[in-house]
């Protein structure tokens, strides 16, 4: 879901080196669809020019605080009654202080006064100024009034010296400003858990036994779930995937430590999407030390089953239904029968839907082919498409069963 297509935002750009990500920010934003409109402070023109901007944009540049529009509008009056998000980025000490105090004697602090669109504020400085009791207490007002920030990363700064200070990274701005853009989407108030990735059982401290599944189709699900405005907790043993902006990131290794994640977690959630690949058998006894092959000419492992975890779930949903997600989501991933053997694990697990998809070809494919099937029988054979539109329709189908669990 993109949220940015045609969406006025405001841009404000103060005087920082950071400037330059800033140009980075809008050109991601405007490719995104959204109408951008960057307002610059004086001091910001001295590192990046006006004119860079008005060419990623297409837009002028508001820069003078007496600026009239081509209708005669006041500018930054028209821009804070029409933006849906203004974002301020680069964001200086002095910045902070002018808008914690309300000065208006600029174009950008006057629409940030002015406006009643959420304020997302990603700040730029020295780690000095950064950690000092004015800017502390300047954040601490801004916060209480509602304004979100993006912390500052550690990194090398512009003195030579490294610390606290470097402005967050264009892609982390834009995931925390589709998180304010996803309030009141369709999912808001609804709590969440998505699992991801397939799990790994210890054979010794350096083998494992373990499947191809990356986590992508996981956490696809989970950056839908946030876009549409949910409370999500994502459960992965996904060791290489970045974890989504805004939700709550639960690691994990062995299925049993998915088994026991997802059994505290989903205690009065809405939704439960088992996308996680766990592993079905572990080793009775995983070895201390290295296994050498020179201490054996064959090796035989012992294997025990490991917890149904969509067991458990519909043994909670049977026994407590008042604790239980209201909608369970499973995934069948099978080498033959696809349709046959879905069915049954549907009807096994008590599911409300079930993603059957065939493998290897889906496991770490950016692209998935998948049926769907619910409780009722129905069955949707969908084309290949990228993971992040399936994500999009399992979201879907699960919005409509929560509206029916509540007739």
């Amino acid at each position: 879901m993109n949220l940015f297509q045609g969406t006025e935002l405001v841009l404000g750009v103060t005087g920082s080196i950071a400037a330059y990500k800033a140009a980075a920010l809008a050109s991601r934003l405007y490719q995104l669809g959204a109408q951008v409109q960057v307002a610059m402070t004086r001091a910001a023109t001295e590192f990046v020019s006006p004119l860079t901007f008005a060419s990623l944009t297409h837009r002028q540049v508001v820069l003078d605080v007496l600026a009239l529009g081509a209708d005669a509008e006041i500018e930054h009056v028209a821009l804070a009654r029409r933006a849906r998000l203004v974002i301020v980025a680069p964001a200086t000490a002095n910045t902070l202080a002018r808008i914690a105090h309300g000065f208006a004697d600029d174009a950008l602090a006057a629409i940030v006064l002015d406006t009643k669109a959420p304020i997302l504020v990603a700040p730029a400085m020295e780690t000095g100024m950064w950690e000092s009791a004015a800017t502390r207490a300047n954040v601490e007002i801004l916060q209480a009034r509602g304004i979100t920030f993006v912390e500052p990363e550690e990194g090398h700064l512009a003195s030579g010296a490294s610390g606290k200070g470097r402005m967050a990274e264009p892609e982390q701005i834009i995931a925390a400003a589709r998180l304010i853009l996803a309030r009141g989407g369709r999912l808001a108030g609804k709590r969440v858990v998505v699992t991801a990735g397939g799990t790994r059982e210890a054979i010794d401290p350096v083998r494992v036994i373990s499947n191809s599944s990356s986590g992508r189709m996981g956490y696809a699900l989970a950056e839908e779930a946030l876009a549409r405005g949910a409370d999500v907790t994502l459960i992965s043993s996904a060791q290489d995937l970045p974890p989504p902006y805004g939700a709550r990131l639960e690691p994990v290794v062995s299925t049993q430590d998915l088994d026991e994640a997802v059994l505290q977690t989903v205690r009065g959630a809405d939704a439960l999407v088992m996308a996680a690949a766990p592993a079905d058998f572990r080793p009775v006894v995983a070895a201390e030390q290295k296994i050498k092959k020179e201490d054996a000419s064959e090796l035989t492992l012992e294997l025990v089953r490991n917890p149904d975890i969509l067991g458990k779930v519909a043994e909670m949903r049977r026994a407590q239904p008042q604790d239980a997600p209201r909608v369970v989501v499973g995934f069948a991933a099978e080498t033959n029968d696809l349709l046959a053997n879905a069915r049954a694990k549907l009807e096994r697990k008590q599911l409300d839907l079930i993603v059957a998809n065939p493998v290897p070809q889906t496991f770490g494919s950016d692209r998935v082919k998948a049926i769907l099937l619910s409780k009722g029988g129905n069955a949707q054979d969908l084309a290949p498409m990228a993971k992040e539109e399936l994500a999009g329709i399992i979201w879907d189908e699960v919005e409509r069963l929560l509206e029916e669990s509540f007739q």
